[in-house]
């Protein structure tokens, strides 16, 4: 049975309702729930008497409910309360009130002398402590719980981890075993385990030895499938025959003699590999491996320019309707400053049903030679005359079945891919092993190096100081945060908390945007088109600023728990400082308190060559943390990271003969 292809509502005990929820989650099928993994542990703690319950305290309490349950309905919610006494010592009058929001179930569960373990954050509000929404369970499933550890999951309105946890061993129970795609012998040679105990060890392990077991296995799954994907893509591109093969490139070079700097050695080399390919008489499947502010959209412009001069059609596509617009904005005033007689448009998904309608019957009739956009270039809908070249922007956000896709709009199009994630050299091969490779080092000569430090949170004033002087000379700055919100668990800085600091130190006196992936794509879209027009100072965000958004304004880049991240992915978010000709500023502040996590970031300060910080990231990270916040969901994986399970990803390339 392929659990791809089973729906949630198959399970039982979820409904329309629950079902709702976890499509917000993007889980749909029982296989997207079973590959829905924890993003940390806890393990219950041992009973605390009520007695000794303080203020902030995370703890669980044995308590017998007392008889004062009560219902009021406020204007916005049904309110439960009730009292606690502690079930195991003599003191009746130490008690402990619950307080339930919109629980119209309870008063058939929390009825007078009945005995449950509560596990919560106790509140002191003034009238004596409180836990609101706890979690509660009889005392034999506490006394179970507490021997494993607890899954603590991304969640959404309306649903919990535990009731997450409670659908995952429903699924459990009604569909395992699950197949496997390796056999025995296979799974012994490899030290891996069947994927259905990888499953049942990734939700409810023991310890995080059988935790780690389980997510390494799951994590060799990804990479096998991928390479399997990557090898499938390569046997389909083989020496392809193209139906758009050029010679002339004259537009191409009275376009790049017309602008005002002269290109990079980087910068002639890939070009004169793309003549080459595009020439050739075959589909060119390359990749651009640039560094960040490299100039590899310059190089795609000027490839775009000779397909398009001579009647072919090309399409760009980039990770946001911000980046899309710019790279638009930018080739509309080169076209027509330089008089080069493109035809571009520009397609995203925020533009109206009529305006839509317009675009898809130019570029259906070849009305437009150049189409620039988001993912809505390559809709059903939209249907291309005669579609040359497919060029894709930080590609590895799209995957390797998208590129397939983006190729089968027109008759073999070529392909070229553009990123600015260095990784190692024997990591390209393998990633990339469907592609020809371009890698460009080289920096414009105008740019100066971004000037790189390494900080304490207890120097973050100073940092704030610098903040405040670029804004006064006029410039913008990004602070990045990892985590979207406040969590129990991880002491982490987070976006949504983050103004506290911003009004406190600087006391209204800038103006703020905040930014992360959990907002809708309009209001992604609406923060950052605000930051690009220099409507905002600052930019408060997750790393999903990583790509999307070109401000050669920016001058200043703070990263907030810099040690939580790989090397090569903080390097790519240095990279959003830099783009013009002002000296740039990059501060990692390092909350670990270690002095090891010191020394490795400062392998940022003392240079600026990603490719080199790739490999020194390679080097430097040690096995991979369970718990770590992980730095290339880039390639599409959901448990694998490129650097961090390098070894796993080599392990699968041999042992698979890929």
């Amino acid at each position: 049975m392929d659990l791809r292809q089973v729906s949630v509502t198959n399970i039982k005990g979820i409904g329309d309702k629950t079902a709702k929820c976890l499509k917000k989650l993007q889980v749909e099928s029982v296989s997207d729930l079973l590959w829905y993994v924890p993003r940390s542990y806890i393990r219950y703690p041992e009973i605390t008497p009520v007695s000794e319950v303080r203020d902030g305290m995370t703890v669980a309490v044995c308590g017998t409910v007392n008889s004062d349950f009560s219902e009021r309905q406020t204007s916005k919610m049904l309110v439960t309360t009730f009292s606690i006494k502690d079930a195991n010592s003599r003191i009746s009058s130490i008690h402990l009130e619950m307080v339930f929001f919109r629980q119209t179930y309870l008063k058939n569960i929390f009825r007078a002398g009945r005995t449950f373990v509560f596990y919560g954050t106790v509140k002191n509000k003034g009238f004596g402590y409180t836990m609101e929404m706890p979690e509660y369970f009889t005392c034999e499933d506490y006394e179970r719980k507490k021997s494993s550890l607890q899954g603590v999951y991304p969640l959404t309105k309306g649903i919990s981890s535990k009731t997450i946890g409670k659908h995952i061993q429903s699924c459990i129970n009604e569909f395992f075993p699950v197949t496997d795609e390796f056999d025995a012998e296979f799974i012994k040679k490899n030290s891996l385990l069947s994927l259905s105990d990888a499953f049942r060890h990734i939700h409810f392990p023991n310890d995080m030895r059988e935790a780690l077991e389980a997510r390494n296995t799951l994590v060799f799954h990804e990479f096998y499938n991928f390479l399997k994907q990557i090898e499938e893509s390569k046997s389909k591109n083989t020496q392809c025959p193209s139906d758009y093969s050029i010679h002339d490139f004259s537009l191409s070079k009275r376009y790049e003699e017309s602008i005002p700097f002269t290109l990079t050695n980087a910068q002639k080399n890939t070009l004169s590999e793309i003549r080459e390919d595009l020439s050739s008489g075959f589909c060119m499947r390359r990749l651009i491996q640039g560094d960040v502010g490299s100039g590899k959209t310059m190089v795609a412009f000027l490839a775009m320019a000779d397909l398009a001069n001579a009647g072919f059609q090309c399409a760009m596509m980039a990770p946001t309707e911000v980046l899309a617009t710019q790279h638009f904005e930018k080739l509309c005033k080169d076209n027509e400053k330089y008089e080069l007689h493109l035809k571009p448009v520009l397609l995203t998904g925020s533009f109206t049903a009529a305006k839509k309608r317009a675009i898809y019957k130019g570029i259906e009739t070849g009305e437009y030679n150049i189409i620039i956009g988001t993912h809505a270039i390559f809709q059903e809908k939209v249907s291309f005359r005669n579609l040359s070249l497919v060029i894709t922007d930080e590609q590895h956000r799209f995957g390797v079945k998208q590129r397939e896709m983006l190729s089968e709009k027109g008759n073999m199009p070529h392909t070229l891919v553009m990123s600015a994630t260095p990784i190692p050299r024997t990591l390209t091969l393998t990633l990339y092993a469907d592609l020809k490779i371009s890698v460009m080092k080289d920096m414009p000569a105008k740019r100066l190096p971004i000037k790189s430090c390494v900080i304490t949170p207890e120097l973050r004033k100073n940092a704030f100081a610098l903040i405040r002087e670029q804004i006064a000379a006029g410039h913008q700055a990004y602070i990045i945060c990892p985590m979207v919100e406040e969590n129990e668990d991880i002491a982490l800085e987070n976006v949504t908390s983050y103004h506290e600091k911003m009004d406190a130190f600087f006391k209204g006196s800038v103006r703020y945007g905040i930014l992360h992936g959990r907002m809708k794509p309009k209001e992604k879209n609406d923060v950052m088109e605000a930051f690009a027009k220099k409507d905002l100072d600052v930019l408060i965000s997750t790393t999903v600023v990583e790509v999307g958004i070109d401000v050669p304004n920016a001058t200043v880049i703070m990263i907030e728990n810099a040690e939580r991240f790989g090397l090569a992915g903080l390097h790519q978010l240095r990279g959003r400082v830099g783009r013009g000709d002002a000296q740039s500023y990059c501060i990692f502040i390092n909350g670990s308190g270690k002095n090891s996590e010191n020394e490795r970031l400062e392998v940022l300060h003392k240079s600026n060559d990603g490719f080199f910080i790739a490999e020194e990231d390679l080097r430097l990270r040690g096995p991979g943390d369970i718990n770590g916040i992980r730095q290339s969901g880039d390639m599409q994986f959901i448990l694998a990271d490129i650097i961090q399970d390098y070894d796993i990803l080599m392990k699968v390339k041999e042992s698979l003969d890929f």
